[in-house]
């Protein structure tokens, strides 16, 4: 799973930007406040939630704050509330002010979220009354998690051509395949490059 990118902003569009790391194109899909504070050209981190459906394959969302990934990671516990209308949430909402609605109750500062009508409000204000939201969110959701074996450069390299749009086993072949070449010692940028030299071949 990507949990962080770090690199150069490429583009900037309506709903994701491109950052160039080492060379690769990630997209990142984002909030509109997250999208107006980057810039092209400029150095960005963000932190990333790597989510995959059958129709849309991996994608991934990016966040300026371990609060904004928190509050993001939050919403989607909830019934109903999928990537859209989480980031829909917080492009109205800092983390702080949801959690000061959720506290009140206040389902009509939520309702003025694209997407979320006086249901979803009031679920959500509901729910959320008496979990974390921000950064606590996310240490809880992996708390809960089922354990998983720990990040490879290889596993990431994998989910990084896999988002290019490279299918899983092709990408673990050329990876696998980069990573005899260059050692196991290889950086996981190093590693994306040289796999996908190997797919020109």
């Amino acid at each position: 799973m990507i949990g962080r990118l770090r690199g150069e902003v490429a583009e900037v569009g309506e709903e994701e930007a491109l950052i160039d790391v080492g060379g690769v194109g990630y997209v990142v899909r984002c909030g509109s406040r997250t999208l107006g504070r980057l810039a092209l050209g400029d150095a960005a981190v963000l932190l990333v939630e790597s989510h995959w459906s059958d129709q849309g394959g991996l994608r991934l969302y990016g966040f300026l704050s371990r609060d904004e990934r928190g509050a993001f990671v939050a919403l989607q516990s909830i019934q109903g509330v999928g990537p859209k209308a989480a980031l829909a949430v917080l492009d109205v909402l800092t983390p702080g002010e949801l959690m000061g609605a959720a506290q009140r109750g206040d389902k009509a500062a939520l309702a003025r979220a694209s997407g979320v009508g006086p249901k979803l409000a009031l679920r959500i204000v509901t729910e959320l009354k008496d979990k974390p939201i921000g950064g606590a969110a996310v240490a809880a959701f992996h708390a809960s998690a089922a354990p998983s074996p720990a990040a490879t450069a290889s596993g990431e390299a994998v989910a990084a051509l896999m988002t290019l749009g490279v299918a899983e086993a092709a990408a673990r072949r050329v990876v696998d395949t980069a990573a005899a070449r260059l050692g196991p010692a290889a950086a996981e940028p190093a590693l994306i490059k040289a796999a996908l030299q190997e797919l020109g071949r």
